[in-house]
């Protein structure tokens, strides 16, 4: 599987390393990752009072066209992480967005492919606001969910990005 290609078994094995090789949630709950990918950045207050809270995050990540295997990067990949801790059991669900060919407009959305140092450091910036957030520890990175490094990829096109559509894109963030 290449790195345009989406891969949730990259992910998994990369949030479990984190959370239990790693102890970057250094407490004794257990936390698992699944992935919605119908879910929206919208929190009921039903679901605000079971405990759910939202971090979108944007970053770079790589796609290949289903139908004519174009391929192409983009620093504008948004990930929309919802998590909640209740009763030692952490739960993060997890929806990319894709994009659509330039080329083909065919209006399915890819899904993005990601390097492992790229879900590392989305994972990382999840980790601090659960610890934030579920455990009242300090964020050392008050910045939102805006890019930390400077990757120059051609305009965003806004009329092929899933999150635009969504109104949850990071393009007005840099």
């Amino acid at each position: 599987m290449s790195k345009t290609d989406w891969n949730p078994s990259l992910w998994l094995d990369v949030f479990d390393e984190l959370v239990y090789d790693d102890n970057q949630l250094d407490n004794e709950d257990s936390w698992t990752l699944n992935f919605n990918y119908n879910q929206d950045d919208t929190v009921t207050k039903q679901e605000r009072k079971r405990g759910w809270k939202v971090y979108c995050h944007c970053g770079f990540g790589k796609f290949r066209c289903g139908s004519c295997s174009r391929t192409w990067g983009s620093a504008r990949v948004v990930l929309l992480f919802r998590y909640r801790l209740r009763q030692g059991r952490g739960t993060v669900i997890m929806r990319p967005f894709g994009q659509t060919c330039l080329q083909c407009r065919d209006d399915e959305y890819d899904l993005p492919g990601f390097a492992k140092k790229d879900v590392e450091k989305a994972l990382f910036r999840l980790f601090a606001k659960i610890r934030k957030n579920c455990y009242g520890e300090e964020d050392d990175n008050e910045d939102g969910s805006v890019c930390s490094t400077k990757v120059w990829t051609k305009p965003h096109e806004a009329a092929l990005c899933e999150a635009c559509s969504h109104g949850i894109c990071c393009q007005d963030e840099s």
